[in-house]
């Protein structure tokens, strides 16, 4: 089965920089509610001073960083990418989740189910939600096949979701069920 979603990656370029800004950022404003979702997943946020170096931000500053179960943040890191990375603890195996540093690895299905997590973890942040989450996606530079990160969500991720699902991430009623993938 082919992969519905892929994000723009191409070696030592950073999307975001050649993209319109994100109108969502970590300020105080959305750092209550997404601290207390994360928790939900015992995912610690770790909030940095502005123009502070990120510990384990694969595409650099201001880009959400992840070591282990900590996510590391600015008040000027994109909320879209402070949950990419938080989906990407999310849905590894904890052997990898234990020693992750940076560079969350998994496949292109396993990516695909971290980019519909985060448009449905979007729907539990007031004065955010999923329109506005996926405008902000489009905006860094997230790449599907359908074009945009709607039109892909709501037809071609399907696998993503049987995915989610599988590893017992999202219930059968598709709720989310705010727990991290066990073993395998």
């Amino acid at each position: 089965m082919e992969t519905t979603a892929t994000t723009v990656q191409a070696a030592g370029e950073y999307p975001g920089a050649n993209h319109l800004p994100a109108r969502h950022r970590c300020t105080p404003q959305h750092l209550h509610a997404l601290k207390g979702l994360l928790e939900r997943f015992g995912i610690e946020l770790m909030l940095h001073p502005a123009g502070s170096t990120l510990p384990g931000s694969f595409w650099g500053e201001p880009e959400a960083g992840i070591v282990g179960r900590t996510l590391h943040v600015r008040p000027d890191t994109p909320v879209h990418s402070a949950l990419h990375e938080a989906c990407h603890l999310i849905c590894m195996d904890p052997a990898r989740r234990a020693r992750v540093h940076t560079d969350a690895g998994g496949d292109d299905l396993e990516e695909s189910a971290v980019c519909r997590l985060q448009v449905l973890l979007a729907g539990h942040l007031p004065g955010i939600g999923p329109d506005a989450l996926m405008q902000d996606m489009d905006a860094w530079g997230y790449s599907f096949r359908l074009g945009s990160t709607r039109a892909w969500f709501q037809s071609d991720s399907e696998d993503a979701d049987a995915w989610l699902r599988r590893h017992g991430l999202v219930a059968p009623d598709g709720s989310i069920r705010f727990r991290t993938r066990g073993p395998p």
